[in-house]
């Protein structure tokens, strides 16, 4: 039998200062333990300890050279953590803050949400401490040629397959791509997240957002409500808060905020114009993490050094980066009125303003299950490379909104408690993890 605090006590000694890692496994295992224990199999073969351990990692050296001559030099990681359900699938980020410990945590995460889509895909997560914000295109180049002729030792369309994350969009899956070919001499779906002309599926740019969209939209109707005329706050403003603002807009919601490093926007008309979608690509391509800019354009209203969980909503889609919303943000939110609460970047929110929600009795979507639809279009763009097709955007947008209404009926199917509330994050965390313990077992792991 296995007791959670003696359990996380030696993951923790095994990872020291990995935080962010040791909360997303400790989110997972209080979710799945009773399920774990009810199992002899699983006791058996110390499912546990195994799925919480990556399958390999490496690190490496990329060296490339600055506009003025100078060698610099930036460290390289792919962690691979599970393939039992498929190739490895996940994306690649470059930005200061990356780390092993951070990189753990995201192919950790990336294995049960891959395994929630219930598309043929393992879990993986890689990148560098290189930082394209305020590089030259020319230094993008050539650190993502270095960085790939380094990565391409370990991946393969039948192998591990990464994607675009924070810092690396289609510039830089070109980049990286090129590279991969020039060493290889073949085109395959080794990559995703690729230009449309060049073997990309339309509406990848757009999915995680769209996806969050459509989960959200089977929460509210799960609750008897309609997304019609909700008010709500999103974090970010990059490819993600695009598509949720779209989808949002469309789906009859109004959208008041964005936000950056700066502070946020709030915009009390609705941002439900393709002017202002439009405006939110351009401030993503000027290579400024800036917002202001977009209230001073369209004459609305910036609130300088602030995150806008302080607006009254009734619903919140943290769009930016981890542990984005804390325990204060939450206890505002629901003295405001919150009504639902979708974690749209990985891990979103801070582990004990989860609990508030949940404690609540809050709709709560957590990231694995409402974040999936990028990565969900990811895998369709492996299908269309490997069928050497393409599909049009309107058949891809509805077989990603078959997708997440599927992620919502299994976290539905194993989080409803006997009081109704459904407990999306324990939902998640069974399904996802099931279908990954039992293929491992079905495969004499």
């Amino acid at each position: 039998m296995y007791k959670l605090d003696s359990f996380m006590a030696d993951l923790e000694r095994r990872n020291p200062a990995e935080p962010e890692f040791i909360q997303a496994v400790r989110e997972v295992i209080e979710s799945i333990i009773d399920v774990v224990n009810d199992n002899p199999a699983y006791i058996h073969t110390k499912i546990l300890e195994r799925i919480t351990e990556p399958d390999r990692i490496f690190s490496f050296k990329v060296e490339w050279e600055d506009d003025n001559g100078e060698i610099q030099i930036n460290r390289g990681y792919r962690v691979q953590f599970n393939n039992a359900l498929g190739p490895y699938k996940g994306g690649l980020r470059f930005h200061s803050s990356v780390s092993l410990g951070t990189l753990k945590f995201l192919g950790f995460e990336q294995t049960f949400k891959n395994s929630l889509t219930t598309l043929p895909m393992g879990g993986a997560k890689g990148g560098s401490d290189f930082n394209p914000k305020g590089k030259s295109e020319n230094e993008i180049l050539r650190f993502c040629r270095s960085y790939m002729t380094e990565l391409q030792k370990y991946i393969g369309p039948q192998t591990d397959v990464p994607a675009g994350d924070m810092g690396v969009g289609t510039r830089e899956i070109g980049y990286l791509y090129g590279q991969y070919k020039r060493i290889n001499s073949e085109n395959t779906g080794v990559i995703t997240g690729k230009g449309r002309g060049w073997g990309g599926s339309l509406v990848r740019p757009e999915a995680t957002g769209f996806g969050a969209m459509y989960f959200a939209d089977e929460m509210v109707k799960a609750n008897n409500d309609t997304l019609e005329g909700k008010r709500i706050a999103i974090s970010g403003f990059g490819n993600v808060a695009w598509g949720a603002v779209m989808k949002a807009s469309a789906l009859g919601a109004k959208v008041v905020t964005i936000s950056g490093p700066d502070g946020y926007v709030l915009d009390e008309s609705g941002i439900n114009t393709p002017e202002k979608w439009d405006y939110m690509l351009q401030l993503r391509a000027s290579n400024n993490d800036v917002v202001k800019p977009f209230a001073d354009r369209f004459k609305v209203q910036f609130v300088p050094k602030k995150k806008p969980w302080e607006v009254p909503v009734d619903m919140v889609f943290p769009c930016a980066i981890q542990n984005e919303l804390n325990l204060e943000d939450a206890k505002t939110l629901l003295a405001n009125g919150v009504k639902y609460v979708i974690e749209t970047s990985n891990m979103g929110c801070t582990a004990d303003s989860t609990i508030f929600f949940l404690e609540h009795k809050i709709p709560f979507g957590p990231g694995k299950a409402a974040n999936a639809g990028g990565v969900a279009v990811s895998g369709l763009e492996m299908t269309q490379n490997a069928m050497m097709i393409n599909w049009t955007a309107e058949e891809v947008d509805v077989k990603l909104h078959s997708i997440m209404k599927n992620i919502h009926d299994s976290c539905v199917t194993e989080g409803t408690g006997k009081d109704g509330y459904v407990n999306y994050v324990k939902g998640a965390n069974i399904a996802g993890f099931k279908k990954v313990a039992n293929a491992m077992l079905e495969q004499g792991y």
